[in-house]
């Protein structure tokens, strides 16, 4: 940021008037220890702000968040890793709804507060039997210290925990966010698979929010991809309750637009955070593509590079392909010539005008070793510019997704199906 932070711990818990808890109900296997069902709450009244899948398959929880957005703000997100509930239906309508209530009532709200997520395995009925005695505890663990545990009972595929929480100066005051994400697999642009959860002490009005939140979405978490599939769950929920005593931001005034510097930074931080821990990935690979004639150019042609599986395998095998990529350049649909395109790997020339440049290419297979580097597509046609964050795609990678369904065995001990 442009602006002096400090980073400080807690996640989603760090910022003022935030509780938070986490418990473990063996969704997923009964045996297990592991945390699995996650409560926000504020105990101030919130602004609030979502974003969720495009997929026209929605999940039962994404639909009933996006209805309870659309009655007003939320104030508490209840969460589970396990069992998408997505494909389940009326019924699934229904267990999301059960999950909201069972929160409500205790902290005397109404359902229509209260965020429901899920994630883990799709086509399947929620155990509810093994969530309705866990309630209480969920409650009754609520704290201003558990932000962590959040963020260890929404992961599923990834190898950790991912969180961030800052604070900085909103004027005269000082401010915390908070964030966490889950996602490893089933990730690619618009949105990308995972939950996320942020949370703010500022004052920022609901429009002001919801502007911000669609804004910085767009340039984060729209903005990677690790194996180009969307889910069913992708959901972003944005809290602000005001605790830190600000003033209430201005729309498009100062404070506001550092606030959405601060949110933007968050979120990108998170979403790289997604992809550096792909499900079984050994690159992380930044591309830029440059010198478009408009925006959606230069996003078709990063989007059409960074999905594609040829140009993926080429970076797990540290192969500086140029060629896999200027293919997938000309395939984006976006207006390029080919005579006019460079690319560059790691700040060292591969392609010029469409053709092999005097690189020598051991320099550039020693650059596509390294865990992490980056690739500048310029078109050489005008002056828009687009950056997406991307991955390979290892043998790996399939071997893990090979098979999903032993949790299917348990579900028909607890007679789910």
């Amino acid at each position: 940021m442009d602006f002096p932070f400090s980073r400080i711990a807690g996640g989603v818990g760090a910022p003022k008037g935030f509780l938070t808890s986490a418990v473990s109900c063996g969704i997923k296997n009964p045996d297990s220890k592991r945390l699995d069902l996650a409560l926000i709450y504020s105990e101030k009244p919130c602004s609030s702000a979502g974003v969720f899948t495009t997929n026209r398959v929605k999940a039962a929880p994404v639909r009933v968040s996006q209805a309870h957005l659309r009655k007003g703000d939320l104030r508490a997100i209840i969460a589970n890793s396990g069992n998408a509930n997505a494909c389940t239906g009326v019924e699934g309508i229904r267990h999301a709804n059960a999950m909201c209530d069972a929160v409500a009532k205790p902290l005397k709200l109404k359902r229509s507060e209260i965020g429901v997520a899920s994630t883990g395995v799709i086509g399947l009925p929620m155990p509810m039997l093994r969530f309705e005695p866990k309630y209480d505890d969920l409650i009754d663990q609520l704290g201003p210290k558990n932000g962590s545990s959040v963020a260890a009972a929404i992961i599923t595929s990834d190898t950790h925990a991912k969180e961030i929480a800052i604070s900085f100066d909103l004027g005269e005051h000082r401010v915390r966010l908070g964030g966490c994400v889950k996602g490893a697999g089933m990730i690619s642009p618009s949105m990308a698979t995972m939950l996320c959860f942020i949370t703010t002490d500022a004052n920022v009005p609901s429009d002001s929010l919801r502007k911000a939140v669609l804004e910085c979405v767009e340039e984060s978490f729209n903005r990677i991809t690790i194996d180009g599939d969307m889910s069913t769950n992708d959901t972003v929920i944005v809290l602000a309750n005001g605790a830190s005593g600000m003033p209430s931001i201005r729309r498009n005034g100062a404070r506001c637009k550092e606030f959405r510097q601060a949110l933007r930074w968050l979120m990108l931080e998170l979403a790289k955070a997604v992809v550096r821990d792909g499900e079984r990935v050994t690159k992380f690979v930044t591309v830029k593509v440059k010198g478009a004639r408009t925006y959606l150019d230069a996003k078709k042609v990063a989007e059409a590079v960074c999905k594609s599986a040829l140009v993926k395998s080429s970076w797990n095998g540290g192969d500086p392909n140029w060629g896999r990529i200027i293919h997938a350049v000309g395939y984006s649909r976006a207006r390029i010539r080919e005579e006019l395109v460079d690319i560059y790997i790691g700040g060292k020339a591969a392609c010029l005008g469409g053709l092999q440049a005097d690189t020598p290419m051991d320099e550039l297979r020693q650059i596509v070793a390294n865990p992490e580097f980056e690739i500048v597509i310029d078109l050489n046609q005008g002056d828009a510019d687009y950056v997406m964050y991307s991955s390979d795609l290892s043998p790996e990678y399939v071997d893990f997704n090979r098979s999903e369904y032993a949790y299917w065995k348990q579900a028909r001990k607890d007679g789910l199906v």
